[in-house]
């Protein structure tokens, strides 16, 4: 397969995702993570598909569109190392979804951030939240979900928090 192909089957495996999430957690209260802005194009859809939650955003440097960056007051800036233990102080353990897009394509790097990732996230999300991730996340608190039809397994990963 082409790396265009791989990349468009990506981003329709992130799409189908996110597009299930409101679903998922209909009945869970609490804000939305992003983590890995970018461009901000997940962002701009996670604010149509959740418009009356606040959304926070994480990532290293703000290179994202002008429409696409968030008020300085939702969004965390620099490693998650720092990062997500400062989001954590602040939120505590009350978001229903988080959305993790870091993936490198290189695996020690992965492997370095899923480290990271997965406590952090545990420090964030509630018992009965959703992550979806780009990366496969390894938590005996991380229960998997099945992916939405059409989504190949190991192509985008969704996890209930279960305590």
């Amino acid at each position: 397969m082409s790396r265009l192909d791989s990349f468009i089957r990506r981003m329709s495996a992130q799409r189908d995702c996110l597009n299930a999430a409101p679903t998922l957690i209909a009945h869970v209260h609490g804000p939305v993570l992003e983590l890995g802005l970018g461009n901000g194009r997940t962002f701009d859809h996670l604010r149509g598909l959740f418009p009356d939650r606040e959304i926070f955003v994480f990532d290293r440097v703000l290179t994202a569109h002008p429409d696409c960056v968030p008020d300085a007051a939702h969004f965390f800036l620099g490693e998650l190392e720092e990062t997500l233990p400062r989001a954590a102080a602040r939120l505590g353990r009350t978001c229903a979804l988080a959305h993790a897009d870091l993936g490198s394509g290189r695996p020690e790097r992965d492997a370095r951030t899923v480290a990271v990732l997965g406590p952090g996230l545990e420090s964030l999300v509630r018992p009965g939240g959703v992550i979806l991730s780009d990366q496969r996340l390894d938590r005996p608190a991380f229960a998997p979900l099945p992916l939405p039809p059409g989504v190949a397994e190991g192509r985008y990963h969704l996890y209930r928090v279960s305590v």
